[in-house]
């Protein structure tokens, strides 16, 4: 307890999945947080639970694709609590809807609107988490990958964006560490396997992904929880991890060790 006392936290995407697990823990651990989220009525929920467990929260309704949104975000919580800390981007999504899929299959539109979500929005936080933070002296940003930025299972998650936009973040991070290590700024990254979020419905109704993550993830021989994610990241937001930077942690059950099997019949 008390390993964020004293420091706010800023997290995108914070009002389901892992950034609302995230949310619950560094306020728990003595964070001040700032929840920021496109759907106001989960942003609102993360934020409410907090305060009625005698924490500190606020809820600014952003979509972290705009810059003007994100701008607005940081300066309220600036004016609220002061320049943040910790920053900790877990909001994005999934591109299938628009066309996202193998990449002699993609649309255009499901390349852009997957890159929309997750690089652009990873951008746009980064960017004013690193001014923020030069004003400041220092901090923690976090951002959120996927294993399947390095780690490819081509016939069930063969979602070409997806992965291009997840490795963008991986290289964005590792660039700002190697940057920005001089003036205080950690960046780190946690590259998630499949998570019990709501992004991943598809697959937790799908029979052949549940039989394929018994040996894809052979730590559990099940999905992955937010906690798991939220317990990692708030690991690299502490001061236990003061001497990391530029790390890529994978929070993936043994995913990327792994071969994992399908059934006879396929997916």
């Amino acid at each position: 307890m008390g390993r964020l006392q004293s420091k706010t936290a800023v997290i995108a995407g914070g009002g389901t999945g892992i950034g609302r697990a995230a949310a619950l823990l560094f306020a728990k651990e003595g964070a001040a947080v700032v929840v920021a989220s496109r759907t106001r009525e989960t942003g609102e929920s993360t934020a409410s639970q907090i305060i009625s467990n005698g924490g500190k929260a606020l809820y600014i309704q952003t979509d972290v694709s705009d810059a003007r949104q994100v701008d607005r975000l940081f300066s309220q919580t600036e004016q609220a609590h002061g320049p943040p800390d910790i920053v900790f981007t877990t909001a994005g999504g999934s591109g299938r809807r628009y066309g996202d899929g193998p990449i002699h299959e993609c649309t255009e539109d499901g390349w852009d609107q997957t890159l929309r979500m997750n690089a652009r929005g990873m951008f746009l936080m980064c960017r004013a988490a690193a001014r923020s933070m030069l004003r400041s002296g220092g901090g923690s940003v976090i951002n959120t990958s996927s294993v399947l930025a390095e780690s490819p299972s081509p016939v069930l998650f063969g979602t070409h964006a997806y992965a291009a936009s997840k490795g963008a973040v991986i290289a964005l991070s590792r660039s700002m560490a190697a940057y920005y290590a001089p003036m205080g700024i950690r960046v780190n990254v946690i590259a998630p396997a499949l998570i019990a979020t709501p992004m991943s419905a598809r697959a937790q109704s799908n029979e052949a992904v549940l039989s394929y993550i018994k040996t894809k993830q052979p730590l559990t021989k099940a999905l992955g929880t937010p906690e798991d994610c939220a317990q990692a990241a708030l690991y690299l937001a502490s001061d236990e991890s003061k001497f990391l930077t530029g790390a890529a942690l994978k929070v993936d059950g043994g995913w990327s060790v792994s071969e994992g099997q399908m059934t006879a019949e396929g997916p």
